[in-house]
C-alpha cells in the first residue's frame, strides 16, 4: 500500500496539527454507514419535520460497516505514517457520532476544547486528564459520512494550537492537567491561531494531533452533517508523545 502523505505533508502536520485524507472510505461503505446512522437517529432523511433537534449523539457502534470504514488500507497506512507502525490499535468500530441538523437553535456544545484521554472514569468530564506524553490517545479523528460544506456545521480547528497545549502540559509532568484546568481561561492562548474548518466530501477523514484545539458550531446549511469522532488508541504501554513520529516530534518540538 502506497503511503498517502508526503514528507511535506508530515511536516505540515507537525506545524498545523492536522491532515485531511480524501477517499479514505469507499463510497459503498459510506452509504452503508449513513443508512445505519439515519435509522439509529430516529429521523427520516426525506422528512425534514423529523429533524427536531440541532444535534443527536449516538454512541460507539461496532457493526461491521463501521469496523471496515475505520480500518481501510488507506487509513492504516496513514495511521502508520502519523502514529508509527505497531504503535496503535486497530479500530473496533466508530463513535461517538454527533449528528448535526439544520437548526436556528444553539446546539449547546460549540465551545473550544481538547479531547482529554485518561482518568475518564471520573464522573465529571472536567476532571478527565491529558498529559504531555499524550497517554491514551494517538490521534483525534473526524470521519465524514456526509458531504460537509462551510454552512454544514464543520468542526473548527485552530492551526498550531496543539503546540501551545503541549507547552501548557509539559510542566505538569506525568499527572498532566484536567480538562477543567486546561479550559480555565477558555483556551485563550490559542485565540489568535488561524482557523480551518473540516469540510469535504463524504469518505474524507481528518487526522488531527491529539492536542489540537477544536470546536463544533451551529448548522446553518440544508443537509444534515453525519460525522464520527473516535480516537486512535495507542497499544498498551505506548506513549505517543515520546515516539519518533510526527505526533511525538510536534510535542517535543513545542
Amino acid at each position: 500500500m502506497d503511503t498517502p502523505f508526503t514528507a511535506d505533508d508530515l511536516r505540515r502536520f507537525e506545524t498545523d496539527g492536522y491532515l485531511r485524507l480524501e477517499d479514505a472510505i469507499p463510497p459503498e461503505l459510506v452509504a452503508a454507514c449513513a443508512d445505519i446512522l439515519w435509522k439509529a437517529s430516529g429521523c427520516d432523511p426525506d422528512d425534514r419535520s423529523t429533524w427536531t433537534q440541532p444535534v443527536i449523539r449516538l454512541p460507539h457502534l461496532a457493526l461491521a460497516p463501521f469496523r471496515e470504514a475505520a480500518n481501510t488500507p488507506r487509513l492504516h497506512a496513514a495511521y502508520d505514517q502519523l502514529a508509527g507502525a505497531g504503535n496503535w490499535q486497530p479500530q473496533g468500530g466508530l463513535g461517538t457520532f454527533p449528528l448535526r441538523f439544520p437548526s436556528p437553535e444553539d446546539p449547546g456544545d460549540a465551545g473550544w476544547h481538547v479531547d482529554v484521554s485518561f482518568d475518564t472514569e471520573a464522573p465529571n468530564f472536567l476532571d478527565w486528564r491529558a498529559n504531555h506524553a499524550s497517554k491514551g490517545r494517538a490521534l483525534l479523528m473526524l470521519f465524514l459520512f456526509s458531504d460537509v460544506g462551510a454552512l454544514d456545521a464543520p468542526t473548527r480547528l485552530r492551526l498550531g494550537s496543539h503546540l501551545q497545549i503541549a507547552r501548557q502540559l509539559a510542566p505538569a509532568g506525568e499527572a498532566g492537567l484536567t480538562l477543567g484546568e486546561l479550559a480555565a481561561n477558555g483556551f485563550a492562548e490559542s485565540a489568535d491561531c488561524e482557523e480551518a474548518i473540516a469540510t469535504g466530501p463524504a469518505g474524507t477523514v481528518f487526522l488531527c494531533h491529539p492536542f489540537l484545539v477544536h470546536a463544533a458550531q451551529p448548522h446553518r446549511g440544508r443537509v444534515p452533517r453525519f460525522m464520527a469522532q473516535p480516537p486512535l488508541l495507542p497499544v498498551a504501554g505506548h506513549l505517543p508523545g515520546e515516539a519518533d513520529t510526527p505526533v511525538g516530534r510536534a510535542i517535543r518540538g513545542a
